[in-house]
């Protein structure tokens, strides 16, 4: 077993923790004369953190570049490096965190190089529950839908997505039959790009899951309401090309989603870059307001209309559901990820992990 490794402490000052500018959910409406604001931490490593998973204000999870994952239980005043021995050579894209102790990581690449990885205690040990062996496959986002029921995604295999399932919390899992799957279109996949691709809603869904895509003729939301095994498929507003479609998705229940994206090759801009659904997915409708650049990952500020979405040129506030967006932050994030405490994270390239406050606005 080995030990935690702390990451440097030239990070301990740099992080203002929300409690110094936000405050805890359940209070007020953290919008009442308050806008948004980055804190940014110097982690002490320089790995893009593509994966994020905050448990709530005090534990979060990043996994990205270079076999790295760190975890923080303090709220980010101090950061331990907790990654799985022999992974330097793989790329961490997406992290699932249930608490401090249980969390399943998830490598990208072609054949082998997508795997799985499960600990249960902080990270001390992992444990290799999964090794892609088909050479064709190339798994790009997790999800779960409760601590036992999970879903991994890989681009189509034989014409078809291909989705991964455990049913013990990331310990087993298992190839799921393509019979309920759509057929894929010519060029299409998914982005691995934030974690967010493939998701669940965050209150009474149980068993439902959508995934996004690209790369092919149309941007297209894939949607189950039985834990994978069958699936619909609906086209989207968002543009899609060889880098362009839906990066990322998010429901905040099983009605509401929003979903960002652009083309990565051109993150200036992105017309139709954001669009909503009302009805589980079945339609989409482009934002009226776009963010108007690529936007890698969004989420929900818990159960209400406020939402966000990040990308490398910057941060975006909705306070209306995603139909329209403000940007309030030009640093470059890649994923972006909210509790269910309310509290909100963003990580990115060289090492940047951040906490959403809410800062008093001075006109007010």
């Amino acid at each position: 077993m080995r030990s935690l490794r702390t990451v440097s402490a030239a990070a301990l000052g740099m992080l203002i923790l929300a409690t110094s500018g936000g405050f805890a959910a359940g209070s007020r409406e953290i919008t009442d004369g308050r806008e948004p604001s980055w804190q940014v931490t110097d982690t002490g490593v320089t790995a893009r953190f593509r994966g994020l998973a905050p448990v709530d204000d005090r534990v979060a999870w990043v996994a990205g570049s270079a076999g790295t994952i760190l975890r923080t239980v303090d709220g980010g005043r101090t950061w331990q490096r907790v990654d799985p021995p022999g992974t330097a050579e793989l790329q961490f894209r997406d992290i699932e965190a249930f608490d401090a102790r249980h969390a399943v990581a998830l490598t990208i690449g072609e054949g082998d190089q997508s795997r799985l990885y499960a600990t249960a205690d902080g990270g001390r040990t992992w444990t290799e529950t999964f090794r892609n062996t088909d050479p064709a496959a190339f798994y790009d986002c997790l999800a779960f839908t409760d601590r036992r029921h999970g879903l991994a995604l890989s681009d189509p295999v034989g014409g078809k997505f291909r989705i991964l399932a455990t049913p013990d919390g990331g310990r087993t899992w298992r190839v799921q039959p393509t019979a309920g799957m759509p057929d894929a279109l010519p060029g299409e996949f998914a982005f691995a790009a934030s974690g967010t691709c493939l998701v669940t809603a965050d209150r009474g869904g149980a068993g439902r899951a959508w995934f996004a895509t690209g790369g092919g003729e149309r941007a297209r939301v894939f949607a189950t309401a039985d834990g994978g095994r069958t699936w619909r498929v609906t086209d989207s507003p968002v543009p899609s090309g060889p880098s362009a479609g839906i990066y990322s998705l998010a429901f905040r229940d099983p009605r509401h989603g929003i979903a960002v994206g652009g083309d990565y090759a051109v993150p200036e801009t992105a017309p139709q870059g954001s669009a909503t659904s009302r009805d589980g997915g079945r339609t989409w409708t482009t934002s009226a307001g776009v963010p108007g650049a690529y936007r890698s990952g969004a989420d929900w500020v818990g159960r209400g209309p406020l939402a966000l979405t990040v990308g490398p040129t910057g941060s975006d506030l909705s306070r209306d559901g995603g139909h329209t967006w403000q940007r309030f932050d030009a640093g470059s994030f890649d994923a972006v990820v909210c509790a269910p405490d309310r509290s909100c994270w963003a990580s990115g390239e060289q090492g940047r992990v951040a906490k959403l406050r809410w800062l008093r606005n001075s006109g007010t």
